[in-house]
C-alpha cells in the first residue's frame, strides 16, 4: 500500500472511532451523571526525504469533559448531587470507584447503593448504613446523613489526585489510577440529581460533519484504488 493509502486509513479509523464516541454521547444523553467524550487527534510522523516522509493522524484518546451537568430536583430522600467540584465514591468487586451519578436507594441489608446496587461509601471508604422503616433522612451540604437530627453517617465526595488518570468504566463509574483525596468543602444537594452533561443538539450536528468527512475519505479511497489498477493495466499492457 502506498503513502496515500495509509494515510487515508489512518484518518478513516480515527473518524471512524469519533463516530463511536459521538454515538455513545447521543445514547447516554439521559444518563444521569454521564460525562460527554471527545476523540483526541494525535500526529505520527517519520522524516527522511521527500519522498519518504510521512505524516499520518491518529484518533486513539477520549478526552472526557467534567463539566457539571444541570442539576434536576426530584424530591427524592436518596438522591443527591455533588454542586461544583467533587465525585462520590461507591465500592465495586473491581475496587473504589467514582460518580456523578447519585440516584441512589437504601438495600435490603440497609446499606446505600447506586443503581447498580453497589454501596456508596464514606470518606473512610466504610458502607453507608441507613435506618429502615422509611426514617425522614436529612443530608447536610458536607454531606452528613442525619436520622431525627442524630448523625449517623458521612457521604464521602472526593476528587481524583489527576483528572487525566481516569478511566471511565462503563457510563457513569470512573477509576481514579492516580488516587484521589477528600474534597476540602463539598457541596452536597439532597433532593437533586445531577443530569448528563451531553448536549445532543452539537452532538447531533457534529455527527453530520464527521459523517461526511468519513465518505469523503471513503470516496478518496475508492478514486486513489482505481487510479493503482489503472496504472497497473497500463503497466502490464
Amino acid at each position: 500500500m502506498e503513502t496515500a493509502g495509509y494515510t487515508a486509513l489512518a484518518r478513516q479509523s480515527g473518524l471512524l472511532r469519533e463516530m463511536q464516541v459521538i454515538a455513545n454521547n447521543i445514547a447516554n444523553a439521559n444518563t444521569t451523571g454521564f460525562r460527554q467524550e471527545g476523540v483526541i487527534f494525535s500526529e505520527y510522523i517519520t522524516s527522511g526525504d521527500d519522498v519518504n516522509s510521512i505524516s499520518m493522524a491518529q484518533g486513539r484518546i477520549h478526552n472526557t469533559s467534567f463539566i457539571q451537568g444541570e442539576l434536576e430536583p426530584t424530591g427524592g430522600m436518596y438522591d443527591l448531587a455533588v454542586e461544583g467540584d467533587g465525585f462520590f465514591l461507591v465500592g465495586t468487586p473491581n475496587g473504589e470507584r467514582l460518580t456523578r451519578a447519585g440516584a441512589f436507594s437504601p438495600s435490603a441489608e440497609g446499606t446505600l447503593v447506586n443503581s447498580d446496587g453497589y454501596p456508596v461509601l464514606d470518606a473512610g471508604g466504610a458502607p453507608i448504613f441507613v435506618p429502615p422503616g422509611g426514617v425522614q433522612l436529612a443530608v447536610s451540604q458536607d454531606g452528613t446523613i442525619s436520622s431525627e437530627g442524630r448523625p449517623i453517617g458521612q457521604v464521602g465526595v472526593v476528587q481524583p489526585i489527576d483528572s487525566l488518570s481516569m478511566v471511565r468504566e462503563g457510563s457513569q463509574l470512573f477509576n481514579a489510577e492516580a488516587g484521589f483525596e477528600p474534597v476540602e468543602n463539598p457541596r452536597v444537594m439532597q433532593g437533586f440529581t445531577e443530569a448528563s452533561n451531553v448536549d445532543p443538539i452539537l452532538q447531533m450536528a457534529r455527527m453530520v460533519e464527521v459523517q461526511r468527512a468519513y465518505e469523503l475519505g471513503q470516496s478518496f479511497s475508492e478514486r486513489e484504488d482505481q487510479r493503482i489498477r489503472d496504472a497497473l493495466k497500463a503497466f502490464v499492457k
